[in-house]
């Protein structure tokens, strides 16, 4: 069962890259040069951006329920999802990169965002200079 879930090329992640690459932008794929490996890198922007699923990350919102079933197996994983995660930021801070999550809850479920919407953010937020910016479902 755990051996199907896929750490890369998930369907949210694969959404995000087909539209980038559609609006022109170019990356690379998980860098193992830039702290975390990024879903995806912009160099050219200075920029990491990594596609969070809600519930390996732990995150406050509609699609993450804890297991009923393993709790405390469940729950100390996801914490040190959200631990690894925080220490990610923290390096990709200390070497002047900038940091973009997008949530799976933007993507999909009852408050998703469209693709356009999700897009425009991620397209101003690379224009701009705001140093870290996470995309969440409108709810």
């Amino acid at each position: 069962m755990m051996s199907g879930i896929r750490g890369k090329d998930t369907k949210p992640e694969l959404m995000i890259r087909k539209a980038l690459h559609a609006r022109g932008y170019r990356y690379r794929l998980h860098s193992p040069a830039v702290p975390g490996k990024p879903d995806l890198f912009l160099r050219r922007y200075g920029a990491a951006i990594f596609v969070h699923g809600c519930f390996w990350h732990g995150h406050d919102c509609h699609l993450f329920k804890l297991p009923s079933t393993r709790t405390e197996f469940w729950q100390q994983k996801i914490d040190r999802n959200r631990a690894r995660d925080a220490e990610v930021e923290a390096a990709l801070r200390e070497q002047g990169w900038r940091r973009l999550v997008i949530w799976e809850c933007a993507l999909k479920g009852k408050f998703r965002k469209s693709l356009d919407a999700v897009l425009d953010e991620v397209a101003a937020w690379l224009a701009g200079d705001c140093r870290s910016l996470e995309i969440r479902g409108a709810g």
